[in-house]
């Protein structure tokens, strides 16, 4: 299952050395939804290689500002705490494993 992720935990989160990727969503956003199971068949596989999560736009308005979050869905990747990588829009599991192998 997806990580919630939230300002209170990324921190913590993005001290380590595991890749990181985030899904920024909002319960209203279609494509946001269609992409949820996605997000979580990849949590499932890349269980303790990486860390799949989900940040919620409406209730982290923190993280949405840091990573300058202007469209959703948007996935940011991020590696030993520096951002590698984003995903703007619905877009296919291949697209993000591939991005995924990349960092890993």
């Amino acid at each position: 299952m997806a990580l919630v992720i939230t300002s209170s935990n990324f921190e913590e989160l993005v001290a380590g050395d595991r890749l990181i990727v985030i899904d920024f969503w909002a319960q209203w956003c279609g494509p946001c939804r269609a992409l949820t199971p996605v997000i979580e068949e990849l949590a499932t596989e890349y269980e303790g290689k990486a860390i799949i999560g989900k940040c919620n736009t409406d209730e982290n308005n923190e993280l949405t500002e840091q990573f300058g979050v202007r469209n959703i869905p948007m996935l940011v990747f991020i590696k030993n705490g520096e951002l590698k990588d984003t995903l703007v829009g619905l877009v296919g599991k291949q697209e993000i494993k591939n991005l995924i192998e990349t960092y890993l």
